[in-house]
């Protein structure tokens, strides 16, 4: 069977590798090299603090958290280095902290379901004295980082498949099959996250999904164990997020208004890193390593979606998981891989309605 993957993001590295654990399986996956939100990606997994209502969207978070587990211990046996993702623990924060008794006792409730999270507890801003700005902190120690590019260059390494550089078109023919880029295929996955309308529109398709803008940029800190840092979530769209080696990554933006825009702004960047200084003011005098800028996908009503393309046989295709994208990714990859090989998953693909954003016209 000849599968094609379109998009080498998380959601289709993901898939790409377990792909390649299966016989008789040939798969090639496409990647335009622009714009992919995992590349610029440094990421936290730590979901249990949401109090979105969205309970098929916490399941879907929890249950990526959780799957963080089996995919490094699948890759750890396969002879790779996991190093991309660790336990870390998570230090949450409120302008009001009074508000953190409550966030507790939230994410308490969410402890028997999710022991990943570790120890969960309140500590005092003594227990943090590389960062200032705060009295009292929230502290998982289960949540984790996750540097996207290596983790999908691991994956994508691990599957063996080759990968095409390019632009994508996809096509039907008669006999059932499709064909991209002059090769045919049985079965599509399309993980191409905020280009799948654009993939997907040719075909008479319309889809709801649109792009925000995130950015974010390293730091070099001389003489500071940052592996030893928890990441750090202020309230709002700043996080700050230690890696091993002196290396700090401080963003992401939101920007809904930039369309596939991949300029740096510096000023963007500026604001992040100034209101990053209120918490770790060595900040300033860090050496700047580079920049990194993607595209995130969205639906208008911020649910994620994934299975079976509406009236396209054996083509399937997830996207919506905007900022939560490195933590629910490589579980979505999972069950697109699993649902193109016909097996059932962890989620039930009702729950997230593709049908719902993705139209035939």
């Amino acid at each position: 069977m000849k599968i094609a993957i379109v998009g080498a993001g998380i959601v289709g590295s993901t898939a790409a590798y377990y792909l390649s654990k299966e016989k008789d399986v040939e798969v090639t996956v496409f990647d335009h090299g622009l714009g992919q939100a995992t590349k610029a990606a440094a990421g936290i997994i730590s979901p249990w603090f949401s109090k979105r209502r969205n309970k098929a969207w916490y399941r879907m978070a929890r249950l990526g958290a959780d799957f963080y587990q089996e995919l490094t211990s699948n890759l750890e046996n396969d002879g790779y280095d996991t190093s991309f993702y660790d336990q870390s623990g998570v230090a949450l924060l409120k302008k009001d902290d009074s508000k953190l008794d409550g966030l507790y006792q939230h994410a308490e409730t969410r402890l028997e379901e999710s022991p990943i999270i570790g120890e969960l507890s309140i500590k005092n801003a003594d227990n943090l004295p590389e960062f200032t700005g705060f009295d009292r902190y929230l502290y998982a120690s289960g949540g984790a980082r996750v540097e996207g590019a290596e983790l999908t260059a691991t994956l994508i390494n691990a599957s063996g498949f080759e990968k095409v550089e390019g632009p994508v078109t996809l096509s039907s023919l008669d006999n059932g099959s499709y064909e991209i880029n002059c090769q045919t295929f049985d079965k599509v996955i399309l993980a191409c996250g905020a280009w799948l309308g654009q993939t997907l529109e040719p075909l008479g398709f319309e889809v709801d999904v649109r792009p925000q803008k995130g950015q974010l940029r390293d730091y070099f800190f001389d003489g500071l164990d940052t592996g030893k840092l928890p990441v750090l979530m202020p309230e709002g769209e700043l996080d700050v997020i230690p890696f091993a080696g002196g290396k700090i990554s401080v963003g992401a933006s939101h920007e809904n208004d930039q369309g596939f825009d991949l300029t740096v702004d510096k000023t963007v960047l500026n604001q992040l890193q100034q209101e990053a200084e209120t918490y770790l003011p060595r900040l300033s005098k860090a050496e700047i390593l580079g920049e990194r800028v993607g595209t995130r996908a969205y639906t208008s009503d911020f649910a994620p979606f994934f299975g079976a393309v509406p009236d396209l046989l054996n083509v399937y295709a997830a996207s919506g998981l905007g900022s939560s994208g490195l933590t629910t990714g490589p579980l979505i990859g999972r069950q697109l891989a699993q649902i193109a090989l016909g097996e059932a998953g962890l989620l039930n693909t009702a729950d997230y309605p593709i049908e719902r954003y993705v139209k035939k016209v």
